[in-house]
């Protein structure tokens, strides 16, 4: 078949458009402090962020951002490896390093990267093998793909049967073994078990790398993540993340023994062979970072204003999965009503995120909502208001 012959074929984004119900791809025209987005000339409640923290807006953030292009420029047009380290990179990682409680740091220009570059390095031996979550993340499963090593996934935050791999799958002489997990997984936000994994892996000889893309600023005391709120955060071997939530622009990092940090330094692909972060990005991790360990409040308004939308939505009949995270999921059903109600929520002026199959089982779609810092109690009214609204129109309230 020829290549352009198959991408015609492709026909289920035409079926939605032509059906009303394509959800994606809305463009924003601006941003209002990031609660509010104007979209098609009218303005929306924004409820799909994961500007968790509310600081893609924040004045010092700006102006962070505006110091480092007017003393570095728009971008570094190089690889760490190479021409792109500046003094920054390094005051990042460093700070970073400190905050997690970890030896060293690198980052890459992406989470995305760093999770495929960072894998691919650490299990690069045929003899290796990686045990992962059924559910985890796009970047984590293409890191393993692009690794060398045997994959064995394990049922979703299912401790049994990662104990019964880890105890039934010897490793070759020469070969390492690594569990790899989201710290918050990003569609229904619940969080691994880590107060049972970390020690069954260690049990095993196994290392364990938890990626806090949905956690970093936003769980535990200090914000340091899911192990620091579990309170094992002493015990995880690696952390990655992405700096495009709750650090408000766009990069990624690993974080962990300066030993291992070192190899990833100088064999990632993703580090060697893609362009450094922006002087921009890099100046606003470090804001952020400010912020995150001065202004403790900012969490607690946050979790405020979770605790008050998961208690409208159940009020008013929704059923709702709330896994310990800013992300709470009001769960549709069928594949077609959510996106309906996606789509009237979306006239009635709140945006959120439909997530449908293979992201989640089939009669389990659900609109995907997450909340700020910064959302007001006017803002999380209209959302509640948009809910109540559409959900009685479809009659899905209970």
């Amino acid at each position: 078949m020829d290549l352009f012959e198959k991408a015609a074929r492709f026909a289920r984004a035409d079926l939605l458009k032509q059906a009303g119900l394509y959800p994606y791809f809305r463009a924003i025209e601006e941003s209002e402090g990031g609660r509010r987005v104007r979209i098609g000339g009218r303005t929306i409640v924004m409820a799909g962020s994961n500007n968790y923290l509310g600081l893609t807006h924040d004045p010092r953030v700006l102006e962070a951002a505006r110091e480092a292009v007017s003393r570095y420029g728009a971008g570094c047009t190089g690889s760490r490896f190479l021409n792109g380290t500046l003094a920054l990179h390094e005051q990042l990682e460093e700070r970073l390093a400190r905050f997690l409680g970890q030896e060293a740091c690198i980052t890459s220009g992406t989470g995305f990267q760093t999770n495929v570059g960072a894998i691919s390095a650490l299990a690069s031996s045929r003899e290796d093998l990686i045990f992962g979550d059924r559910d985890n993340h796009a970047s984590i499963i293409d890191g393993c793909r692009l690794s060398f090593a045997k994959q064995l996934k394990y049922r979703h935050n299912d401790m049994d049967d990662l104990g019964r791999l880890l105890r039934e799958t010897p490793v070759s002489e020469g070969g390492s073994r690594l569990v790899v997990t989201d710290g918050v997984f990003s569609m229904l936000g619940d969080l691994a078990p880590l107060q049972r994994m970390l020690p069954l892996a260690h049990e095993h000889g196994a290392r364990v790398m938890v990626d806090d893309a949905h956690a970093l600023g936003v769980l535990g005391a200090r914000g340091r993540g899911t192990a620091e709120h579990l309170g094992v955060h002493d015990q995880v071997d690696l952390i990655s993340g992405t700096f495009s939530k709750s650090m408000a622009c766009l990069g990624g990092f690993v974080a962990g023994p300066r030993v291992v940090v070192d190899l990833i330094k100088h064999t990632s692909r993703s580090v060697i062979f893609s362009a450094s972060m922006t002087p921009a990005s890099v100046a606003t991790v470090l804001a952020c970072l400010d912020i995150v360990e001065r202004e403790p409040a900012r969490r607690e308004r946050l979790w405020a204003n979770v605790r008050r939308m998961k208690q409208g939505f159940q009020e008013m009949g929704l059923e709702v999965i709330d896994g310990g995270s800013p992300i709470l999921s009001v769960v549709v059903g069928e594949e077609q009503p959510t996106l309906e109600f996606n789509n009237l929520l979306f006239a009635h002026g709140v945006f959120v995120n439909p997530v449908i199959p293979p992201a989640v089982p089939q009669g389990m779609c659900l609109l995907r909502t997450s909340y700020m810092a910064t959302h007001t109690d006017e803002d999380l009214d209209a959302i509640l208001a948009g809910f109540k609204k559409v959900g009685e129109r479809l009659r899905v309230l209970r």
